[in-house]
């Protein structure tokens, strides 16, 4: 994650050290450095808790588990997507912000049926 966060730093910068204009790599940045950061600050490696873990790290930190979750692994088969909700949701106020949370129970349908969609393509 580190790694990862440096070397976007270093793109958003071209030859002559001045600032790219490109938010994106801000956004990349920034979720590159802060989805394996949990809300109660158990996370790594920047050891940020609650608010203080940007955004985009909260928002990948669940997109990021729920596929970890659903996808098949040569060490595990992969849960539901029943079973991820359930996990995600348990997680609450732990693992991950409890406002997302409670927003990513209402669209957890959505998040079924593209995974459902990736599956078939």
């Amino acid at each position: 994650m580190i790694i990862g966060m440096r070397a976007i730093r270093k793109i958003e910068y071209n030859l002559d050290g001045q600032l790219v204009d490109g938010s994106f790599l801000k956004h990349a940045r920034l979720i590159a450095g802060g989805h394996h950061e949990k809300w109660d600050g158990s996370g790594y490696h920047l050891g940020l808790q609650g608010l203080d873990i940007p955004l985009e790290g909260r928002l990948m930190a669940i997109a990021d588990v729920y596929d970890a979750l659903i996808s098949a692994r040569p060490y595990k088969k992969p849960k539901t997507t029943e079973e991820a909700r359930q996990m995600i949701e348990s997680g609450s106020g732990t693992h991950f912000d409890p406002l997302l949370v409670g927003i990513f129970t209402k669209v957890a349908d959505q998040f079924a049926a593209v995974a459902r969609d990736a599956a078939y393509s």
